[in-house]
Parts: C-alpha cells; sequence; structure tokens
C-alpha cells in the first residue's frame, strides 16, 4: 500500500502528525493547531512567530511560553497588553506597521513644516532624525541648514559636531564641541563631552581625552565613557587604572537590567577584549 492521501491545504499539520521526528517536538507543539491549516494558516503563524520573538526579545518567559504552547489567541493577546501598551509599533498604532514607518512619518511631518515655515528648528529635528537613522549625509545637510538661521542653538552645534565626528571629520567637530561643552559641560547629560573627548582621541590629543572622560565620570557612570578611558590608560600603559575600570564596567553590568545590557553589549565586549589584553 501507498502513503496515505492527504489533502493538498494541509500538508503541513498531516506531516506533523504522522512525521513528527522529522520537525521535532518544537514544532510539533507550534504547529500542530487548526489555526495553522488552511489559507490562512500562514497568516497566523507569522504573527504568531513575530509575537514570540518579541516577547523573548523582552524577557517576557511567561509570554513567551503561552504564546508558544496557546498559539494565535495568546499571541493576540500579547500583541495587545504587552506589545502595543509599550509603544512597540508606536503610540498611535492601529494596525500593523513595518519597521522605520514612524521615522518616515517624521520627516514627511518636518519637511511639510520646512516648506511653510522654514524654522532653523525644524531642520535641526529633521537632522536629528537622519541622523540616528545613520544617514549621517542628511543629517549633515539639515544641520547646516539649521546653523545657517541660528548658529547659536546649542543642541544643533552639538548634534552638528557628532555627525562631523561619525564621518571621520574630527578637525570638523572639534571647534563645536568644544564651544557647547565651554557654554554647558552638561549638556546632553554629558553625551556632548564624551564625543568631545572621542574627538581629542581621534585627533591624538590623548592628554586632553583622558581629562574630558575623567570630568565624565566625575558626575556620570557610562560604560561607553568608563571603557573608552580605560582603553586610554592602556594605551599609557596606566594598566592598573584600565584594568580596575573594566572590572567595574563587568561588575555592574552582571547586576544590570535586560534592556541596559542590550543598549550597552557593544562596550561590554570591549571590556571583555580588553581585560584579555591587560
Amino acid at each position: 500500500m501507498g502513503r496515505p492521501s492527504r489533502p493538498r491545504s494541509n500538508r503541513i499539520g498531516w506531516r506533523l502528525s504522522h512525521e513528527p521526528e522529522k520537525v521535532g517536538m518544537l514544532g510539533l507543539l507550534f504547529f500542530d493547531s487548526p489555526w495553522f491549516s488552511g489559507p490562512l494558516g500562514l497568516v497566523f503563524l507569522i504573527f504568531n512567530i513575530w509575537m514570540l520573538i518579541d516577547a523573548v526579545r523582552r524577557d517576557e518567559w511567561v509570554w513567551a511560553l503561552f504564546i508558544l504552547f496557546i498559539p494565535v489567541i495568546n499571541a493576540i493577546l500579547y500583541y495587545f497588553f504587552v506589545y502595543r501598551a509599550s509603544g512597540g509599533g508606536g503610540a498611535s498604532l492601529q494596525g500593523f506597521e513595518l519597521p522605520g514607518a514612524s521615522a518616515r512619518r517624521r520627516i514627511k511631518e518636518l519637511q511639510d513644516q520646512i516648506h511653510h515655515l522654514d524654522k532653523a528648528h525644524h531642520h535641526s529635528q529633521l537632522g536629528d532624525v537622519y541622523f540616528q537613522r545613520g544617514k549621517l549625509a542628511d543629517a549633515e545637510k539639515s544641520y547646516r541648514a539649521a546653523m545657517e538661521r541660528d548658529a547659536e542653538d546649542i543642541d544643533t552645534r552639538a548634534h552638528f559636531g557628532q555627525c562631523l565626528l561619525r564621518q571621520q571629520r574630527p578637525t570638523e567637530a572639534l571647534p563645536l564641541l568644544e564651544g557647547v561643552c565651554a557654554e554647558n559641560p552638561k549638556h546632553d547629560y554629558g553625551h556632548s563631552l564624551m564625543a568631545l573627548a572621542e574627538t581629542y582621541a581621534a585627533l591624538g590629543q590623548t592628554d586632553k581625552a583622558v581629562a574630558t572622560l575623567e570630568r565624565v565620570l566625575e558626575t556620570n557612570s557610562y560604560s561607553r565613557a568608563r571603557v573608552q578611558l580605560a582603553e586610554l590608560y592602556a594605551s599609557l600603559n596606566r594598566l592598573d587604572e584600565a584594568r580596575g575600570l573594566v572590572k567595574e564596567v563587568l561588575e555592574d553590568d552582571a547586576h544590570a537590567p535586560a534592556f541596559q545590557r542590550r543598549r550597552e553589549r557593544v562596550w561590554i565586549r570591549r571590556a571583555k577584549k580588553l581585560l584579555s589584553r591587560l
């Protein structure tokens, strides 16, 4: 006798029921459901996987188990009670939204405001959006337009300086960032001062970079500042000081909340790499 016949639309369900060893237990638990049969099954499947991945990324392990063992219904509940409530798809989300849609809407809003009003702060805000999206050339154009209309705005000068620094143009960034930090050393909660330290380091002015980072750490405990300062200490053969900073960063990371660990993982990797060399 040949293999049992099965409906074409339910091949996945048939395989999971009759040949579970080919997909494993996880696949059997996840897919062996009437929700995933028929033409609409693919839509439910994609939605369920989307919510499951989001739950794992947020460390919502209980929700992840619910979505895994009782799919679709719990995925829908998670979407409304966690994903939307946390602004996962945008504060005004009314349905599914593709990645970057919110930023594209904001760009269009600012472009419209610039067309009608042509204010410096609109150009500066547009530059910030482009900068956050990694479009540094577009950000530079917007910051220059803002500077032409208001050359004294401290936020525009600081962000323009950081944009130039990210384009490997520290010589142009230096006067902007020095001016901002002289005016307000605590600007952007110390981030402008950290950018100035990076600028000094990029220009080979190591002593100034060290002094600036030490100044940052007088009032803040950013992993970024501590790791960069440790790297500079190591380059100056101040190994004990470098080692002490790196160990502090790693110890703090072990007790940090998950969102902070994700945000600072690039610095944690650099800290571990540096410690292995010390």
